[in-house]
């Protein structure tokens, strides 16, 4: 034995024994590191026919149609569109949940995959025109209201 404190193995410090254990972890991490790259990306697109209307989603404006928008959760949203001369338009939209982020296996799609994985939504609403009632016919019916409740006194 040499007077190092490290007992020597066939002429080869145990020091090789834990350099081996220190690859070996650093391949274990770099390895989890790389794993953990996986995610999923959830968009929406919202189109109106015309284009060009306001769209709300939960009470926020996200822009004029088309309009995409990242979201987190899946769930029933709260879709609002506005456009000048059209009737406003609102939706109670059910985002549905894919196969793959489903419990258990969101966690794998999330966390595991060495790649990411896009989940994408579109929405197409038809909006109607406005109807307009003519100044002439909204003033005679509020003539004969006004003359019915005189009458009624």
């Amino acid at each position: 034995m040499s007077d190092s404190s490290q007992p020597e193995i066939s002429g080869i410090r145990c020091e090789t024994t834990v350099n081996t254990k220190r690859s070996y972890l650093l391949a274990l991490l770099v390895l989890l590191a790389i794993t953990q790259s996986g995610c999923v990306h959830r968009r929406m697109t919202i189109r109106s026919i015309p284009a060009g209307a306001l769209v709300k989603v939960d009470g926020d404006e996200i822009g004029y149609t088309p309009v995409s928008v990242d979201f987190t959760y899946y769930a029933t949203r709260e879709i609002t569109l506005t456009k000048d001369g059209y009737e406003t338009q609102t939706v109670m939209q059910k985002v549905k949940t894919p196969w793959y982020q489903v419990f258990p296996l969101d966690a794998v799609s999330d966390n595991l995959l060495p790649f990411e994985v896009t989940n994408r939504h579109e929405f197409t609403y038809q909006l109607q025109p406005k109807v307009v009632v003519p100044t002439e016919e909204l003033l005679n019916r509020g003539n004969m209201l006004r003359s019915e409740t005189q009458i009624g006194q």
